[in-house]
């Protein structure tokens, strides 16, 4: 492209400690390094930590929360941005795509969407030809579901793992040490579909064997009053604590011997690579796109979704061989390493940025006719 300070901007739904919003933020911090000027909206970004924020430009616009003003909102905005002329208009999840796609066309600038989930067949993509330039799948997994309903985007679809920060030497933990009672964790939004129960239900079968354990659960949503709840009426309250208000997981997953993803549907597991760059060797259902990231008893363990029993089995396989738990926590430190670093992210949606706007000519963005795919 051979310009630098291009002006982009980022739209993402309400900041929370999640796969996705982490996605927004590692964007945002590395992006401007390669010579673009971000610019991040959203309703509202009170989870970010005060020290993160300092050093990222985010606008926030609490009204994009209201119903009435979605409808009005992308006039407000355009006004405000148009004076800074961006260039380029990236949607970070889907549930932001009916005000972007809205914003893109007023301001007479090409988009691209990420997707990080599975959509479902009823819940169709309305992306505008000449507008929507490129969409984001975060895995194979999300790519595949995309294209079995939205076939026409075939020759626009990208798919560009989430990467994470990649932990240094220094910051790895000591995995299941001896002389120390051991954690069992997970972390993520308390949401149905994140399949907790599960956890829950197996920590009550090791428990029952009378092993020295602790169990965390990292988050909060809707769930969380039910979770606590269960845990009660497990009998295992004692030993599960729940951490909620969280800026960010990493301070939970520092305290994890054995990290937990019991989803009964994923698209990548962004907090599950924040765990394995720490060597914390991890247990996953094998659904979605964790197969993008996870070999079986080599970068970690793979479980049937829903299965309880499955779970504590091999929890325990690993809480009764240490030297193996470490051997794959290692494993999955390297996957990450390779496969999954934040600078390939970066370097991969700098190129499709790159490639949009070389393509993309105003004028006929202006004059575009909107139709519908």
């Amino acid at each position: 492209m051979g310009r630098e300070n291009v002006k982009i901007l980022l739209l993402s739904e309400k900041f929370e400690a999640r796969g996705t919003s982490a996605y927004t933020l590692r964007l945002a911090r590395h992006l401007p390094e390669q010579g673009f000027d971000l610019s991040v909206i959203t309703p509202d970004a009170s989870c970010v930590d005060s020290e993160v924020r300092k050093n990222l430009r985010i606008e926030e616009f609490p009204d994009l929360e209201i119903p009435l003003w979605k409808r009005r909102f992308p006039a407000v905005l355009s006004k405000k941005y148009q004076l800074e002329s961006p260039e380029l208009l990236h949607i970070q999840s889907r549930g932001a795509l009916h005000l972007g796609a809205k914003l893109a066309r007023i301001l007479g600038i090409p988009f691209i969407l990420t997707v990080h989930d599975e959509v479902p067949p009823s819940a169709r993509l309305k992306l505008e030809k000449g507008i929507c330039q490129r969409v984001i799948a975060v895995s194979e997994h999300v790519k595949k579901t995309l294209l079995e309903h939205h076939a026409s985007i075939r020759d626009n679809i990208t798919m560009i793992h989430s990467g994470v920060e990649t932990v240094t030497n220094a910051k790895k933990k000591s995995v299941l040490p001896p002389g120390r009672t051991p954690v069992i964790g997970t972390a993520g939004p308390l949401e149905v579909v994140k399949g907790f129960p599960f956890l829950l239900s197996a920590a009550q079968k090791i428990l029952s064997e009378d092993i020295e354990v602790f169990f965390l659960v990292a988050g909060a949503g809707p769930e969380e009053f039910n979770l606590r709840r269960l845990a009660d009426d497990l009998g295992i309250s004692k030993s599960v604590s729940f951490l909620s208000g969280l800026h960010d997981f990493g301070p939970s997953l520092d305290a994890i011997d054995i990290f937990c993803l019991t989803s009964l549907q994923q698209g990548l597991g962004t907090v599950m690579l924040d765990a394995m760059s720490r060597q914390i060797p991890v247990i996953a259902s094998q659904v979605g796109g964790v197969a993008d990231i996870l070999e079986d008893n080599k970068s970690g363990l793979l479980v049937p979704p829903a299965n309880s029993e499955k779970l504590a089995e091999r929890i325990l396989e690993l809480l009764r061989n240490p030297v193996r738990a470490r051997m794959i926590g290692q494993e999955g430190h390297r996957v990450v390493l390779n496969e999954f670093g934040v600078e390939k992210m970066i370097e991969r949606t700098v190129n499709v940025y790159r490639s949009v706007l070389e393509e993309s000519h105003r004028p006929q963005m202006r004059n575009n006719e909107n139709s519908t795919v």
